[in-house]
């Protein structure tokens, strides 16, 4: 029986892209025969994001599920409820945005289906792959908290803050999460460090980042929760 990827993707208000991230995923040929299934929680946008969701898995060749979030709760809150749904043996987190590129999956699939890996992270800060020049205290902010979650949980991370993490669907489902916003990171990071006997790997991806002005939507605010994620979710129970 094939293996399944579920592709969890939280999106708040991204009708102009949406779409085509659901074509990018579809286009994807993942190794081994490991089919794919689409997990689309929206957190209860404002705009159309939904209905074009639903339009467009009507001539879809893959599985694709949509589920709208009954208030906006942030990130989150939607990848946990989106990690719930997701039927598949691996579960990736797929930004709505464009900023990651779904044709390297398999980059991140690698080590997993060679039965080394347990959770593949996909670094922006490794590798020789593409990346858009964009804000320089966003990349010392991601390289300052990458730095401090490892000081706690002792690993070697590159890019803990990045989007693409994925995990086999039996570890992440085991995890019990809390943070409904962007602590999501340090948060999971922080609680599969603990697992005894997880190996993590990192794998160089690229990075087409978006300005505030095509709708990016972390700021200086998550960064100061994430420095208190990683203080209570390393040092407290």
């Amino acid at each position: 029986m094939a293996k399944r990827l579920s592709i969890v993707i939280p999106a708040y208000n991204e009708a102009a892209t949406i779409a085509e991230i659901l074509k990018r995923i579809e286009t994807v040929d993942l190794a081994e025969g490991v089919e794919k299934e689409i997990v689309v929680i929206d957190d209860c946008s404002k705009d159309q994001t939904s209905a074009i969701v639903e339009a467009y898995k009507v001539s879809s060749d893959i599985p694709i599920r949509c589920f709208v979030q009954p208030k906006n709760q942030g990130k989150g809150a939607a990848i946990r409820r989106g990690i719930q749904q997701a039927a598949g043996d691996y579960i990736i987190i797929q930004d709505a945005d464009l900023e990651y590129d779904p044709a390297e999956y398999n980059l991140l699939l690698d080590p997993i289906l060679a039965g080394k890996a347990d959770v593949v992270y996909g670094s922006r800060f490794m590798g020789s792959r593409p990346h858009r020049v964009l804000f320089f205290w966003h990349s010392v902010g991601n390289r300052f908290l990458t730095l401090l979650s490892n000081m706690f949980t002792d690993l070697n991370l590159t890019d803990m803050e990045t989007c693409y993490k994925l995990f086999k669907a039996s570890i992440v489902k085991g995890i019990d999460l809390k943070e409904n916003r962007f602590g999501f990171e340090p948060e999971v990071t922080a609680k599969i460090a603990k697992l005894k006997g997880i190996r993590i790997y990192e794998v160089g991806i690229s990075y087409f980042g978006r300005t505030y002005q095509e709708g990016k939507k972390i700021n200086w605010k998550d960064g100061f929760r994430a420095i208190y994620c990683i203080l209570r979710y390393n040092l407290f129970k």
